[in-house]
C-alpha cells in the first residue's frame, strides 16, 4: 500500500514538475504555439522511447542478469557434484548392464567442439539408462545419500534454483531415492518387487544425473577451463582417467 501511494505521490510531483517549466517558458518567451508543437513532437516520439526502454534495454538488462544467475547456479551445480554427484554417478554407472555406450560418449577429451557436444546430447536422449535390480547396492547407497542429506536439502534452499528446472528435477529425485531407503530399517530380504521399485528411482536420478553432469562439464568447459581440466582428470565414465596430470 505504501508502494502505491509513493508511486502516486512521485507521479504528482513529476507533473507539477513538468507544469511549472512549461509556465515558465511560456512567461519569458510568450510562445504558446511552440509549446504545443514541442509537446507534440515529444508525444509522437514516446511510443518509439517506450519501444526502445522496454524491447531493447530492458531486454539486454534481463539476459545479463539471467546470465550472472546462471553463473552462480553452475557453482552450486559443481559444488553439487564434489560432494554428491561424482560418487553417485560412479555407484550408479556399476548399476549400469549398457554402461560400455555411455563410456563411448561421455569420455571427454579437451578437444571437444560443438559437433562432438551435440552428437553425444543427442545419442543421451535414446539411451535407456537401465538399473539392474540385481546389481544394486542398497546398503551403499544409503549410507552415501543418508550422510549427505543436509548438504541436498540445503541446496534447494538456493533461490537460484528458480532458474534450474533441471537441476531442480535432479535434486528431488535423489532426495526421494534416500526417503526411500531411510524408511526401511532393513534393507535385507527385500521382496523382488521392492527391490524393482527401488531400481526404478535409482533409474530416475540416474537419467537426469548424466544429462546434468554433460551440461555441466560442457559449460565449464567454456568458462572455467581450469574446473574443466579437473572434471575430465577425475571423469567418472573414463576408466583411464586420473587427478594426477601426465
Amino acid at each position: 500500500m505504501r508502494e502505491v501511494r509513493w508511486q502516486w505521490i512521485a507521479a504528482v510531483w513529476l507533473i507539477s514538475v513538468s507544469l511549472v517549466l512549461y509556465v515558465v517558458h511560456y512567461v519569458i518567451f510568450k510562445d504558446s504555439r511552440h509549446i504545443f508543437l514541442w509537446s507534440l513532437t515529444s508525444l509522437a516520439f514516446l511510443p518509439i522511447s517506450v519501444l526502445f526502454v522496454t524491447l531493447i534495454i530492458n531486454r539486454l538488462l534481463t539476459d545479463r542478469e539471467r546470465r550472472v544467475r546462471l553463473q552462480k547456479m553452475n557453482m552450486v551445480i559443481g559444488a553439487f557434484f564434489s560432494e554428491v554427484g561424482n560418487e553417485l554417478l560412479a555407484m550408479l554407472t556399476e548399476w549400469d548392464e549398457d554402461i560400455h555406450a555411455l563410456r563411448m560418449l561421455l569420455t571427454i577429451h579437451g578437444d571437444w567442439e560443438e559437433k562432438e557436444y551435440t552428437w553425444s546430447t543427442r545419442k543421451l536422449s535414446t539411451h535407456a539408462y537401465d538399473v539392474s535390480p540385481e546389481r544394486l547396492d542398497l546398503a551403499l547407497a544409503k549410507e552415501s545419500l543418508s550422510s549427505r542429506r543436509t548438504f541436498l536439502l540445503r541446496l534447494l534452499e538456493n533461490p537460484n534454483l528458480l532458474e534450474h528446472e533441471a537441476f531442480t528435477a535432479l535434486l528431488r529425485a535423489v532426495l526421494h531415492a534416500a526417503e526411500e531407503l531411510d524408511y526401511r530399517e532393513s534393507l535385507e530380504g527385500l521382496p523382488e518387487a521392492d527391490v524393482k521399485h527401488l531400481a526404478g528411482d535409482f533409474r530416475r536420478v540416474y537419467a537426469v544425473l548424466v544429462r546434468q553432469w554433460f551440461e555441466y562439464i560442457w559449460f565449464i568447459k567454456k568458462a572455467y577451463p581450469y574446473l574443466f581440466s579437473l572434471a575430465i582428470r577425475t571423469n567418472p565414465f573414463d576408466r583411464e582417467s586420473s587427478p594426477i596430470v601426465q
